[in-house]
């Protein structure tokens, strides 16, 4: 039997946060797996690091677009149903991948048509996860800031479980396995969103006042994305925030989708290096994130988060091109990802403390697809540099546009208002619609703010 308090909030439970958590842990898992054995299968088959760049340009493009895009469509139809269909239709589409290639059926226009599909579909559906949280932490009674620390826990897990598994599939059995496993783990991760999460969880949220941020929810889509506009025109805060993002976020993504691959193949690592130093750095960022998690709402945010983004982003571009022993290029991705895991908790808190609930799928979606805006840009960037001044001179020069970029962005005044709003809430929330009561709490542990390398 369930029971709701007199202010007409659901009982606190546990359930909704876990089951978004889990959600997000095994899609996420997935998608890590598969940023090692994608990026290996065309690198091993083409021997091309531009195509391999291609590869995630091909993916990053679409779901930017449909991250900027759809917005208004998680606010309008809820972010429950965005996300169990959309994980519907990329796992449909990733398992395609290995099983046309192996019938020999698989051209590279083929892949990249496939690609291009999940990346379309990743965009809106990690845009719902996330959107979910904020209510998750509100059915569960706990603080902000824990919440989005939880989800940068979770982030952060799978990015050391799926390194881990990603290499070791991809070393041992082939890419392939790896992007059965993505498949799987879209699968589970719709299922988990459509079954296991309260009936009442995820519909579209409401504006406490219609008029509020000068729009109607009645009214058509357009009229819907320019009231996420002007909302985030109107925080210099969060446009800072992303424009630095953007920057390390294509730097991230150049890295992570053809330095770093080409490195491992040049040195003779191989991939199981790749595995090995996404393993190290997410072990760090876990930890990081489960401090972030218990003493972040006591810890200066603006000192915090650049020192955190001072650690985890030029150091490994550099460790690389010094020709380090594996054990020292090891003992920077550990220290890069320790700082890693205070960024993105800080920036959930930021997000969600600032932007009302009914316009947070548009606002949260044009922030994330600005920032992103760059992503796909990255690969194509580092392959074309790889390919035209060879892989040292990249990794420098990447290296040191990511220490001025972290360095300076901390000299702008807005960064100031960082604090200013700590545990105060979204500025005008409404709770969402309850058409049935929540029930008792359940168990299972969940990704939020934008980031590539955050």
């Amino acid at each position: 039997m369930t029971s709701t308090v007199t202010t007409g909030r659901p009982a606190r439970s546990l359930r909704p946060l876990a089951g978004v958590l889990g959600a997000m842990a095994v899609s996420q898992t997935g998608t890590k797996v598969s940023a090692i054995a994608l990026p290996w299968f065309v690198l091993a088959t083409t021997g091309s690091a531009t195509m391999t760049g291609l590869t995630a340009f091909v993916e990053m493009t679409p779901y930017v677009l449909s991250m900027a895009l759809t917005g208004p469509l998680v606010d309008r139809l809820g972010p429950r149903v965005v996300s169990w269909t959309t994980d519907t239709v990329s796992a449909v589409a990733a398992l395609l991948v290995p099983v046309l290639h192996g019938q020999g059926l698989l051209p590279f226009w083929l892949l990249m048509v496939l690609v291009a599909v999940i990346g379309l579909m990743r965009g809106p559906g990690n845009l719902a996860k996330s959107v979910m949280v904020p209510e998750a932490s509100d059915r569960a009674r706990v603080p902000l800031e824990r919440a989005t620390g939880l989800a940068g826990v979770t982030e952060r897990l799978a990015g050391t479980v799926g390194p881990a598994v990603g290499g070791g599939l991809v070393a041992l059995v082939g890419p392939m396995a790896g992007l059965v496993l993505n498949a799987a783990t879209f699968a589970l991760g719709s299922l988990i969103i459509a079954v296991a999460l309260p009936g009442g969880m995820g519909r579209a949220a409401v504006a406490a006042d219609p008029g509020e941020a000068g729009e109607n929810e009645s009214e058509g889509y357009w009229p819907m994305l320019r009231a996420g506009f002007g909302f985030l025109r109107s925080e210099p805060l969060m446009l800072a925030v992303i424009v630095m993002v953007g920057i390390t976020n294509l730097l991230d993504m150049g890295f992570s989708a053809v330095l770093l691959p080409v490195w491992a193949q040049d040195s003779g690592h191989g991939a199981g290096a790749i595995g090995l130093t996404g393993t190290v750095m997410g072990v760090t960022a876990v930890i990081g994130s489960l401090i972030a998690a218990v003493v972040a709402h006591r810890m200066p945010r603006r000192t915090v988060f650049l020192l955190g983004f001072l650690v985890c982003g030029a150091p490994r571009f550099l460790v690389l091109a010094s020709g380090a022993p594996m054990w020292a290029v090891l003992a920077v991705f550990a220290v890069a990802g320790f700082g890693s895991g205070f960024i993105n908790p800080i920036l959930g808190a930021i997000l969600f403390e600032r932007v009302p609930r009914h316009l947070l799928g548009r606002v949260h979606a044009l922030g994330d697809s600005l920032a992103w805006a760059g992503i796909p840009l990255g690969g194509l960037i580092a392959g074309a540099a790889v390919t035209g001044t060879g892989l040292i001179p990249a990794l420098v020069a990447g290296g040191l546009l990511y220490l001025a970029t972290t360095t300076l962005a901390g000299l702008r005044p807005e960064w100031r208002e960082m604090d200013r709003l700590r545990g105060k809430g979204a500025a005008s929330t409404a709770e969402p619609p309850q058409a049935e009561p929540f029930g008792a709490a359940d168990a299972a542990p969940a990704e939020v703010a934008p980031a590539g390398g955050a």
